[in-house]
Order: structure tokens, then sequence, then C-alpha cells
């Protein structure tokens, strides 16, 4: 009978708990973080549709908003991430940029360009500018993908 009662006397509680959880209001994710309105990355020096030789350096742009390492929290800065052959789409904007070898590369050290060895063939490109934990901003702050050949 004791067991009984306690069972019961824990589901009630528990009831209490999930209802009070349901009615209360939901709170904002604390790893996401505000861009500023007009924020923007950008691939410098690099037109869509273009020809080049490998290597390819690709420089980042960014207007709105500041560099900074991954890991160092301030206002409306972050770092960059380069995605290479996919879109931003495939991202999930609540969670932190997965490393992808060689498909979604990492500059948390607050680079803002990198030389790489292309395959030759087409490749798009985008840039995807996250927070201090990797996790896009809101809105995203990305670039327009491109798409070139390496030769």
């Amino acid at each position: 009978m004791i067991r009984n009662t306690s069972f019961t006397a824990i589901a009630f509680i528990a009831s209490l708990f999930i209802a009070a959880a349901q009615d209360a209001p939901k709170l904002p994710n604390p790893l996401e973080t505000p861009s500023p309105k007009g924020a923007r990355a950008y691939i410098m020096g690099l037109k869509d549709g273009k020809t080049v030789k490998g290597p390819v350096t690709i420089r980042f742009g960014l207007k709105g908003m500041g560099v900074c390492p991954a890991g160092t929290y301030l206002p409306n800065t972050g770092h960059h991430h380069l995605l290479v052959d996919m879109d931003v789409s495939e991202l999930d904007p609540k969670m932190p940029i997965p490393t992808i070898e060689g498909k979604c590369l990492h500059y948390g050290k607050g680079q803002t360009q990198v030389t790489l060895d292309l395959p030759k063939g087409k490749h798009t490109l985008q840039l995807a500018f996250a927070n201090f934990a990797h996790i896009l901003h809101k809105p995203a702050v990305t670039s327009k993908k491109i798409t070139i050949t390496v030769e």
C-alpha cells in the first residue's frame, strides 16, 4: 500500500512539472546570437562561373560584423566556415557547424583566407559565418554560393 501511494505521489508531482513546462515561455537558446541588420559574408576575388588554375586562394569578406577566434564571445563577431560542394541549407541552424573533411572547413582562429588544392573540375563555394560556438547567427550570415571550375 505504501509503495502504491508513493508511486501515485511521484506520478502526480511529475505531471505538475510537465504541465508547468508546457505552459512556460520558451527561452532562447543561449548559444544563438543575433546578427546585425545588413551583415553579410562574401567571397573576394573569385567570380561566379570563373575558370581558375589550382591551387585556389579564397579570401573571405565580411560586412557589418567582426572576426574573432572561436570560443571568444564578443557581440557581433564570429569566424568563417567554407562550404565546398555543399549548401548552407544542409546545416542545422541550431547546432554547431560540423567538420566534414574537404566539404565543411572551419577557420576558428579568425583566418580570412585559405589556399586550397581543389581537384580539377567544377566546385561550389559558400561562406557561413558562425558565432563563438560554431552556430550560425540569427539570421544567418552567409555568402552567395559561387561555382568555379579548376583546370
